[in-house]
């Protein structure tokens, strides 16, 4: 990360940023070093994360993401994001991920180990973002200043039990993530990321995603209990998301969305697996193709 950090015109820097472009563009994906979080700080977040999840069930049990609804329309169970449990059912043929979101309270020492690593995990991607933006030839502040100050960040830590037949089990299906940038933090003995290149499933060794492609990945599960922390960084809301004009031909552009409304497109993708920019432009070349039909 050292490398990156030159001024404008630092020969090391520069190279350094188009090493990042390259793997950006063929993998979507590239190992971190120098990023000045030491190894037993890095080991106790791993810790911290096991402790969470060998709370027993009945902990557990007590964040259920579904809910008794008292609208005024008789109750009823409903689904919400937050909370303990398997994701919404859309469709009989989605792959179901089971995936908790709580606000954390225990383990206790988790807590404070996630302030220190999400204002640390930031610094990492704040860099990155001025790499990238500096690897296309624009102002390190170009990207930066396109999400704000005040990027929403969204910490998922991720618990995938031993399996005893993983041929058969997914541990997480293929998608691509919805995020500016995913910073992963991945066990340190067990493996279990996928990246899909060229057509074929490429494990990804254990290691600290348009122009820059969002790589369809997935977890596969293993005999063994696995954990990883997951860092996901988003736009503020208000922020406009569209193709910057000196890298677009009409061919490649996605259109413009609002920050907000991008989640609207997320959840389809995920369920089905695709990347979500690939939908949006399907779905943008669909409504100018019904725009051509009105004027014939």
């Amino acid at each position: 990360m050292n490398r990156l950090a030159g001024e404008p015109g630092d020969a090391d820097a520069d190279v350094e940023a188009a090493k990042l472009r390259a793997a950006l563009q063929s993998w979507g994906l590239f190992a971190v070093t120098g990023h000045g979080m030491p190894d037993p700080f890095l080991d106790e977040i791993l810790a911290a994360t096991r402790g969470f999840f060998h709370l027993p069930p009945e902990e557990k049990e007590r964040y259920s993401n579904v809910v008794v609804a008292n609208d005024g329309d008789g109750g009823g169970e409903r689904f919400q994001t937050e909370g303990y449990g398997v994701d919404r059912v859309d469709t009989d043929e989605q792959i179901l991920d089971w995936c908790d979101r709580l606000y954390l309270q225990h383990p206790a020492a988790l807590r404070g180990l996630l302030e220190e690593y999400t204002r640390r995990s930031e610094q990492v991607f704040r860099r990155v973002l001025s790499a990238t933006a500096r690897s296309l030839g624009f102002g390190e502040e170009f990207f930066a200043d396109k999400v704000g100050e005040r990027v929403a960040t969204y910490a998922r830590f991720t618990y995938y039990p031993p399996c005893p037949r993983p041929e058969l089990v997914y541990g997480l299906k293929p998608h691509t993530d919805n995020s500016v940038l995913t910073v992963l933090l991945l066990d340190k003995h067990v493996g279990g990321l996928q990246l899909l290149k060229d057509g074929r499933w490429l494990d990804i060794p254990i290691m600290s995603n348009g122009v820059f492609i969002a790589p369809v990945h997935r977890v596969v599960t293993s005999e063994r209990e696995r954990v990883s922390v997951v860092m996901f960084y988003q736009p503020e809301p208000h922020k406009d998301l569209a193709p910057s004009e000196e890298l677009v031909d009409r061919r490649g552009a996605a259109g413009a969305i609002k920050a907000k409304d991008f989640g609207d497109g997320v959840w389809d993708a995920f369920a089905a697996g695709e990347r979500t920019i690939d939908m949006l432009k399907v779905k943008i070349e669909q409504e100018e193709a019904n725009v051509s039909n009105t004027y014939l």
